[in-house]
C-alpha cells in the first residue's frame, strides 16, 4: 500500500511539473520562436504546393496551365470568368471563343507550333481569350507594353523573334509607325478589329467570328514540356532597353502559388487594375483564378475614383495592388461608405507601412498579403504574417528550399564588395545588402531571350567559394533579426515609378537626341509620401545652345511613356564622372529636386502647357503639400 501511494505521488509530481511547465514553455515560444507555428504552416503549405506541381509534371510532362483552365470549363462551364465593363463571359464561353482564335489564326497567319506571336494590346477580354487559343496551338506569346514606341517597340518585338503582332486598332499611330521595318522583316500584323484602316495591315476579329468553336487537337502542342517557352515578359535593366524575360510553362505553372496561399477560392472574385503585358496582372492575377475557378475582374485602366465602385458592383471579395494604387486610394476623398464592400483579401506588393496603416484604418480589415518577387528571378518571400511594412519573411524551412543571401555592395562602384580572396561578403542581419539567390536545378534562373549576354549579366560566379552560381536580383534589402524583409532601393541603371522599370540609359538616350543637348545624365530621386523613384535627368547644353523647354517636352513624350519621362532637368556645366568613366549618380539622388538646395537651373515637366518651366518654390511646396500630381 506504502508502494502505490509512492508511485502515486510521484506521478502527480510529475504532472504538476508539466502543468507548470506548459506556461513557461509557451512563454519561451513567445520569446524566442514567436513565429514558429505560422513558419511551419507557410511551409507546409508551400512545400505541399510545389509538390502538387511536381507530381502532375511527371504523371504526364506535357501538363500546363492550359491542363487547369479545361479543368475548370469541365467543372464549372457556366461560372463567369471575366468580367469586363457590363460584359460577362464564363469558362465555357471563354473556351469556345479561344478556340475560334485558335483556327482562325492557324488559317490565316499559318501558325505552327513554337512560333511567337506578340500582342500589343490593352486590358480587354481578348487579351486572355487570344492567349488561350495561342497556348492551344502551342505557340508563346510576347506580352508588349502598349506604352513603348519606336525604337523600344521594334527592339521588344524583334528580341522575341515572333513573326505575327495583333494590336489593338487604338495603337494604329504605333504600329504605322514602324510598318516599313516589319515589312521589311516579313511580319505578318493584325489589328484586333473586323476591318483594317491601314494597307498591309489584316484585320482578325471578322475572321475569329467566322471560324468553327471545335476543340483544338492536343496534336498542335505535341513534345511541350516545362521547359517550353510559353510567355516573353519584358522587363528594363541596366542594358537601356527592355529585356524579354523566358517565362517556361513550369514557371507559369507555379505562379498562381501566390494566389494559393493568399487563400483565393473559386468562390472568390478577383479584381485586377494591373496591366495584363505585366506578370501580375496575367500570371498571378488572371492565371490564379484559373487555379481555382475564381472569377477575374478586368479594367483598362486604373481608376482611383471608380475603384471601390467597381468592387461594390462586381462583390469582389479580393483585389489586387502595387504601392501607388494603395496611395492613390487612400488620397481620394473620404467618404462615408468607404467601408462598404465584400473585399476580403488585397496581394500585392510595394506599399510603404504608413500607407497601409491608413488603408486598412481606413477601408476596414483586409487581409494584407504582400509579396516579393521579380518577373525572371529566382528568389520569393512572401508576408504571410501581416508585418505592415515588410515585403516577405523568411525561415530556416524556405531558405533550404531556396537558398539566398545578402551582400555587400558598392553603390558608387555598382558592383558587389569582394574580399582579398575574391569572394562576397555577407551583411549583418539588419544591415543593407544586395540580394542574391542562388541559381540551383530545383530553383533556375530561365534568363532572357536573344542576346546571352544579357542573362549573363545577372548571373554571379565565384560567390562565397569556386564553381557556386547566384542570381543577381539587382534589389537592396533588409532582412532583419526575427527574419522579415523589407525593401530598401535598386541599384544600378533602373528606378522604379508608377509601378513600372524604368532604364535611365533608355531615357538618357531620347533626351540625348534633342539639338541643344550635349550629355543628359538620368536618375530616379525620392518624393516624400510616393512610391519609388520619380524621373529627373541632368543635362549638359551644346556650347552655345539655349535651352529649350518647349522642344524637350515634345521630345520625351513622342518617344517615351508616361511613367519614363523626366519630371525635373537640371542644368549643369559638367557631368560628372567616376574613375572609370560611369555617370555619378549618387550625390544627385540625394540632393533631389529642392530649388532653394540646387543652385544649378532648374525645369518642371508641365504637362498642361506643354513645356518644362522653370522649377519653382511654389511648385516644389505644392509637390510637398500633394496639391500638384505627379
Amino acid at each position: 500500500m506504502q508502494v502505490q501511494s509512492t508511485l502515486l505521488f510521484r506521478r502527480m509530481s510529475v504532472a504538476k511539473s508539466l502543468l507548470l511547465a506548459i506556461p513557461v514553455l509557451w512563454m519561451l515560444k513567445r520569446i524566442f520562436l514567436p513565429y514558429l507555428w505560422q513558419d511551419l504552416k507557410f511551409f507546409y503549405r508551400a512545400a505541399g504546393y510545389a509538390k502538387k506541381i511536381e507530381q502532375a509534371l511527371k504523371k504526364c510532362p506535357s501538363f500546363s496551365m492550359l491542363d487547369m483552365f479545361q479543368k475548370q470549363v469541365a467543372t464549372r462551364p457556366d461560372q463567369p470568368f471575366i468580367l469586363y465593363q457590363d460584359q460577362s463571359y464564363t469558362y465555357k464561353e471563354i473556351d469556345l471563343k479561344s478556340n475560334q482564335a485558335a483556327w482562325a489564326l492557324r488559317e490565316h497567319a499559318k501558325l505552327k507550333t513554337g512560333d511567337c506571336v506578340a500582342l500589343f494590346l490593352g486590358n480587354e477580354p481578348a487579351y486572355i481569350w487570344i492567349w488561350l487559343a495561342l497556348a492551344k496551338l502551342g505557340c508563346p506569346m510576347a506580352c508588349l507594353n502598349y506604352n513603348i514606341r519606336s525604337k523600344s517597340f521594334l527592339h521588344c518585338f524583334k528580341c522575341s523573334g515572333a513573326k505575327v503582332i495583333i494590336a489593338a486598332p487604338e495603337l494604329r499611330s504605333a504600329v504605322e509607325d514602324l510598318l516599313p521595318a516589319l515589312a521589311e522583316q516579313e511580319v505578318l500584323v493584325f489589328y484586333l478589329s473586323r476591318e483594317s484602316p491601314t494597307t498591309g495591315v489584316y484585320s482578325l476579329l471578322d475572321k475569329v467570328e467566322a471560324a468553327s468553336q471545335e476543340p483544338i487537337p492536343s496534336s498542335f502542342r505535341s513534345g511541350h514540356n516545362a521547359k517550353t517557352p510559353a510567355l516573353y515578359i519584358y522587363t528594363s535593366g541596366t542594358t537601356g532597353l527592355p529585356k524579354a524575360a523566358v517565362i517556361n510553362q513550369g514557371r507559369l505553372l507555379i505562379s498562381s502559388s501566390i494566389s494559393t496561399l493568399s487563400g483565393i477560392t473559386c468562390k472568390d472574385t478577383v479584381y485586377i487594375p494591373l496591366p495584363l503585358y505585366h506578370s501580375a496582372g496575367l500570371m498571378i492575377g488572371v492565371r490564379g483564378c484559373i487555379q481555382y475557378g475564381a472569377t477575374c475582374v478586368i479594367r483598362n485602366k486604373f481608376s482611383a475614383s471608380q475603384f471601390w465602385d467597381d468592387c461594390r458592383k462586381y462583390n469582389v471579395t479580393a483585389i489586387q495592388y502595387i504601392g501607388e494604387i494603395l496611395r492613390y486610394l487612400c488620397n481620394t476623398p473620404k467618404k462615408d461608405n468607404d467601408k462598404d464592400h465584400c473585399v476580403r483579401i488585397a496581394v500585392g506588393n510595394g506599399v510603404r507601412a504608413d500607407v497601409w496603416k491608413e488603408f486598412i484604418d481606413r477601408f476596414g480589415p483586409i487581409k494584407m498579403y504582400e509579396f516579393y518577387a521579380a518577373t525572371e528571378g529566382n528568389s520569393f518571400f512572401f508576408n504571410y504574417t501581416g508585418k505592415i511594412g515588410a515585403t516577405g519573411r523568411s525561415n530556416r524551412f524556405l531558405k533550404a528550399m531556396r537558398p539566398y543571401e545578402m551582400i555587400k555592395y558598392d553603390v558608387e562602384k555598382d558592383e558587389p564588395v569582394r574580399d582579398a580572396s575574391g569572394r562576397c561578403i555577407r551583411v549583418a542581419k539588419g544591415e543593407t545588402g544586395l540580394l542574391i539567390s542562388q541559381i540551383t536545378a530545383t530553383n533556375p534562373f530561365t534568363g532572357y531571350a536573344g542576346d546571352a549576354s544579357l542573362t549573363e549579366k545577372k548571373r554571379l560566379h565565384n560567390v562565397f567559394k569556386k564553381g557556386d552560381l547566384y542570381f543577381n536580383t539587382g534589389d537592396l534589402m533588409m532582412e532583419d533579426r526575427e527574419g522579415f524583409l523589407f525593401f530598401q532601393d535598386r541599384v544600378g541603371d533602373t528606378f522604379r515609378w508608377k509601378g513600372e522599370n524604368v532604364a535611365t540609359t533608355e531615357v538618357a538616350d531620347v533626351v540625348g537626341m534633342t539639338d541643344f543637348i550635349e550629355e543628359a545624365n538620368v536618375y530616379g530621386i525620392p518624393v516624400p509620401y510616393h512610391e519609388g523613384r520619380i524621373g529627373m535627368a541632368a543635362i549638359k547644353l551644346k556650347d552655345g545652345q539655349p535651352f529649350d523647354g518647349e522642344k524637350l517636352y515634345a521630345k520625351v513624350v513622342d518617344f517615351l511613356p508616361n511613367y519614363a519621362r523626366p519630371r525635373f532637368v537640371r542644368i549643369q556645366d559638367t557631368i560628372d564622372v567616376t574613375g572609370t568613366y560611369k555617370q555619378r549618380k549618387v550625390e544627385l539622388v540625394k540632393e533631389g529636386f529642392n530649388p532653394l538646395i540646387i543652385k544649378d537651373p532648374l525645369y518642371f515637366l508641365d504637362e498642361k502647357n506643354k513645356i518644362y518651366t522653370p522649377m519653382t518654390q511654389q511648385i516644389y511646396n505644392a509637390i510637398l503639400e500633394k496639391t500638384l500630381r505627379l
